[in-house]
């Protein structure tokens, strides 16, 4: 019982963001936003995601991937722009698609802006600032 109750526990801890790292928190932000996004050909919606997703972490400045082949990854640097921690993950490709490559450099604190469309009723990333 002590350990069905521990084991509820830690998956509580992690599903607030704790044990989930800068990708991981991308990719359910994705994820929403497709709920979101209508289901008619064209439709758009595009959303902010803040930059640290979670206090402590990636706290710098950054580089990020969305890759055209359903990768995301981030690097997250220190201040003299030396990579500290990076984290990978392609669980949002089961729910968008990402029309090309995007790989961008961001300050400290900035946050993404994303756009999704739909199209041939699939959410796509369209664009990535």
């Amino acid at each position: 019982m002590k350990a069905c109750l521990a084991l509820v526990g830690v998956l509580a801890w992690a599903g607030c963001g704790v044990l989930t790292d800068a990708a991981t928190r991308l990719a359910y932000d994705l994820k929403a936003a497709e709920g979101r996004l209508g289901s008619a050909e064209g439709d758009a919606h595009t959303f902010r995601h803040a930059v640290p997703s979670h206090p402590g972490q990636c706290t710098g400045p950054y580089s990020v991937q969305l890759d055209q082949v359903g990768l995301i990854v981030f690097w997250c640097k220190d201040t003299s722009g030396k990579t500290v921690s990076s984290h990978s993950t392609s669980y949002h490709r089961r729910f968008v698609d990402t029309a090309k490559t995007f790989l961008l450099d961001k300050p400290a604190g900035a946050a993404l802006e994303i756009r999704l469309e739909r199209r041939q009723g699939r959410a796509v990333i369209t664009s990535v600032l």
